[in-house]
């Protein structure tokens, strides 16, 4: 697997897309695309990754990316046969509303707001409980109404205290052409494979590296090592399964891909401050 463009048309009603999903569970490839995209987890878990950023997600989960920032949503396999994964997902121009448009002064605020979600924006709070009531509800909407309807939502977003970036350092550290492609590879790779045996021999071969060259190629890039960031991926796969399995520590040990529970032990405590047991009392009801 590797990061693709997406090539996105507009229909002939309208000049974004708003479309609604419902699948076993969420497995699109890691991708990148020229429009900004604003999507609406109603239901499913998961990984999420953005730029460099994966982190867990459920149901709730809402998040605007910018243009051309690589991100992915990998779903969880359900844990019943009836169990779906749904979402919202609006994709549009910067400039579907005409290029004039957003330099009006009443469209600062979400001039702003674009310049942000450069950096993948996470919106939390009752800004996001507005804005997925918007998404829920828009379906049924004409065009028109579609498109007022979206304006307002950036401009509820722009204006809100209740948003995060994601990655705040991508579009600063991330090279277009070939070192951009390189990098999506690798971490398209990461994503399929981090619970696997991963030799630095293997990765850097996906980079067409040298191993010293793909260590410092890696490390400008993210800022972290190699290894580093394959123990994030695998302590996020662990705190999913703690939270949401009866597993034992030790099985999801094992299916996190660490290779020995000491070291796993080690890791969890070290990145969450706390044991992997301590870390799942959280989630037991009182």
């Amino acid at each position: 697997m590797r990061a693709t463009y997406e090539q996105l048309n507009e229909t002939a009603e309208c000049s974004f897309l708003y479309r609604r999903f419902i699948q076993a569970r969420l497995d699109a490839p890691f991708h990148f695309h020229p429009e900004l995209e604003l999507t609406l987890i109603l239901e499913g878990s998961g990984r999420r990754l953005v730029g460099r950023q994966v982190s867990n997600f459920e149901a709730g989960d809402l998040v605007l990316l910018g243009p051309n920032l690589p991100h992915t949503w990998s779903g969880n396999d359900p844990t019943t046969p009836h169990e779906m994964s749904r979402s919202i997902v609006i994709q549009f121009k910067e400039h579907f509303a005409g290029e004039q448009f957003w330099h009006i002064p009443e469209m600062a605020a979400i001039r702003t707001l674009f310049q942000r979600a450069q950096s993948g924006l996470l919106i939390k709070g009752k800004t996001r409980d507005k804005v997925a009531r918007n998404m829920v509800s828009g379906i049924q909407n004409t065009p028109f109404e579609k498109m007022l309807q979206l304006v307002d939502t950036l401009h509820c977003i722009a204006t809100s205290d209740e948003t995060e970036l994601i990655d705040h350092h991508f579009t600063n550290y991330l090279p277009s052409g070939v070192e951009s492609e390189r990098f999506q590879k690798v971490y398209s790779y990461l994503m399929e494979h981090y619970r696997e045996d991963i030799s630095l021999e293997k990765i850097a071969a996906i980079a067409n590296l040298t191993p010293t060259s793909f260590c410092r190629f890696f490390k400008k890039i993210t800022r972290k090592t190699f290894v580093d960031a394959l123990t994030e991926f695998r302590l996020k796969h662990a705190c999913q399964l703690l939270s949401s399995s009866e597993n034992s520590i030790s099985d999801i040990c094992f299916e996190s891909g660490f290779g020995n529970i000491s070291y796993f032990n080690k890791e969890f405590k070290k990145s969450l401050g706390r044991s992997p047991m301590r870390y799942r009392k959280m989630f037991i009801p009182l």
